[in-house]
């Protein structure tokens, strides 16, 4: 191919006059660097301990990794249950009954809480919560801290989660009727 062809297609010229936008740009950056003791001298390059991992950009094009959807799904079926536990708690004196309600014994209340937190079944988000504490740090390449031998800590706190049961239940919820909401 000749080369004016090439140079008419491409538009490879060469190098080419600044135009007032650059000339502008190129003036400021004189004024600023006046007075520098860095000026006309190389720059220092930084050190760089890492390169892009071909891997981390293809997750990237992705979507959310699963451990996020896991935890998000975790967070979702957490908050299920306490609106239903809310619920439950807060109908529980008016239940069953077409008279006016009428508060039960509060050691009747206490008892049958209790009773109602340790049927409760969270198989669900329980085994969401054993497979984000197995696999979390694998997934999310969490570092290793050599004084602990464990993983360190994200956002200051552990990446375990403890899962949920019937004490997790009374600590939302303590069962004292004087916490139960009135009609």
């Amino acid at each position: 191919m000749d080369r004016r062809d090439r140079e008419a297609i491409l538009g490879e010229w060469g190098v080419r006059d600044p135009n007032a936008r650059e000339q502008a740009g190129a003036a400021l950056l004189d004024r600023d660097l006046e007075g520098s003791p860095l000026r006309g001298k190389p720059i220092q390059s930084r050190l760089r301990n890492f390169r892009p991992a071909v891997d981390r950009y293809v997750v990237s094009l992705g979507g959310p990794l699963p451990y996020m959807r896991r935890l998000r799904q975790i967070e979702l079926e957490t908050e299920q249950h306490e609106q239903r536990l809310a619920e439950a708690r807060n109908g529980w004196p008016r239940r069953g009954t077409t008279s006016p309600p009428r508060a039960p014994a509060p050691a009747g209340f206490d008892r049958r809480w209790r009773a109602l937190a340790t049927r409760w079944r969270f198989h669900a988000v329980n085994d969401l919560i054993d497979r984000h504490n197995r696999w979390y740090p694998a997934e999310a390449r969490l570092p290793m801290d050599p004084r602990t031998g464990d993983f360190v800590p994200v956002g200051g706190r552990p990446y375990r989660r403890e899962p949920l049961d019937a004490g997790w239940i009374l600590e939302r919820f303590p069962p004292e009727l004087a916490l139960v909401p009135a009609a």
